[in-house]
């Protein structure tokens, strides 16, 4: 599902987000730079749209399969977060060229200078082309309607939508957030389909979200706020997972969905990124990049849903799969490290190649201690198979399953 939120502090604004997908689905940090374009035409995830004369620089994190992204950032201090929102009519309008609200984000970042120039190019391209396809490459009949959290240094505005249809609202209280419900009340009156709002757990997630977010002043609260579980542990159900709070990991038989990446956008001065890069915000590091300043941190190529330990995201889902077999006791051994750079971190942001090797270190450590402890496993025996399963279909390592 995904959970966004933004803090306006007295300093600037914040804006976060987890990412949340199929637990196989990989996805990875892309810089693409600002650039000028003589063909008349780009090709999006399913479909094309006009291109403009010129990009933006942006950063993205990218699901390995789509053009488009989760979340990202633009050299103009842009960012945007969106989220999947289940109305009446989800994801089933048709267009000349329908496209994804993960498409709808990138060209938004690519062309737009402010946060309301975003909302009026997604507003613009939603009218003209509407929102449709396969939103999953695990489950190809899933779609869904979204809604936006678009910020910059001055501010932030919600944008809701319902197939052609819109709303916007902006944030002017100390904290918002947004997750797979509708929230404008009039607008959700209207198009909200309540339901699948609650098998997405939706309000219970907004309600912790939105109160972390009127209390956040900092990068590290909201890291805090990005990893919480609702207690010391996830919090397991047949029916989705642990969906009841925002570090999301996957179980459930009707929503299997996990936190495959997570972000922290901070705005005040000039912009910088705290981004894992990696699933599971509760066992990654977050590290500070910029738009501008492109990190080799991948092979230039996307990885699939199968694992490849050339790609950090497959490296440390070892780590989290295997620190999910005993939550409580793996946070244990290593989130007090983890703990203490991200505050060393955040004090005094290392160059963000240095950040990334240092992360690939540790995380290194922390899966040979977790393999050398042999923790037994906790998880009740339907959550194991279901895990099980999951590491068969991506070919994880057998001595990992």
């Amino acid at each position: 599902m995904c959970d966004t939120l933004v803090s306006l502090t007295g300093d600037g604004v914040l804006l976060a987000k987890n990412s949340d997908r199929d637990p196989n689905e990989a996805q990875v940090l892309r810089w693409y730079p600002a650039a000028t374009h003589d063909e008349a035409r780009v090709r999006c995830t399913w479909s094309e749209v006009d291109q403009v004369p010129r990009t933006h620089a942006v950063l993205l994190s990218q699901p390995w399969w789509m053009w488009g992204a989760e979340m990202g950032a633009n050299e103009h201090g842009v960012a945007i977060g969106n989220e999947a929102v289940f109305t009446r009519g989800a994801g089933k309008e048709r267009g000349a060229s329908p496209l994804l609200g993960m498409d709808l984000l990138r060209l938004a970042l690519e062309r737009a200078r402010t946060a309301d120039e975003a909302v009026g190019v997604i507003v613009e391209l939603l009218e003209r082309h509407g929102q449709g396809g396969s939103c999953s490459h695990e489950h190809p009949g899933f779609t869904y309607d979204n809604s936006f959290l678009v910020a910059d240094p001055d501010g932030a505005v919600v944008l809701e939508t319902a197939g052609r249809r819109w709303a916007t609202e902006r944030v002017t209280g100390r904290g918002r957030s947004i997750s797979n419900g509708l929230t404008i009340p009039a607008f959700a009156k209207a198009h909200a389909d309540p339901v699948r709002g609650r098998v997405a757990q939706c309000a219970a997630r907004r309600t912790r979200t939105e109160a972390a977010a009127e209390r956040a002043d900092d990068v590290a609260a909201l890291l805090a706020a990005l990893r919480d579980h609702g207690g010391p542990a996830p919090r397991w159900s047949p029916v989705n997972g642990a969906l009841s709070a925002p570090c999301a990991h996957a179980a459930g038989f009707v929503t299997t969905t996990q936190s495959t990446a997570a972000w922290v956008a901070d705005l005040r001065g000039a912009p910088r990124h705290w981004v894992t890069g990696t699933s599971a915000p509760c066992t990654s590091l977050a590290k500070p990049v910029r738009v501008e300043e492109p990190v080799d941190v991948d092979p230039a190529s996307m990885p699939t849903n199968t694992y490849d330990p050339a790609y950090r995201w497959w490296r440390h889902e070892r780590l989290h799969r295997l620190a999910l077999r005993d939550h409580a006791a793996a946070l244990g051994r290593f989130g007090p490290e983890r703990d203490r750079v991200e505050q060393e971190w955040l004090a005094e942001p290392p160059d963000p190649a240095a950040a990334f090797a240092e992360a690939d270190r540790l995380e290194e450590g922390w899966l040979e201690d977790l393999a050398a402890a042999r923790l037994r496993d906790t998880r009740p025996g339907w959550l194991r198979r279901k895990w099980r399963a999951t590491d068969r279909a991506a070919g994880m390592p057998e001595e990992d399953r």
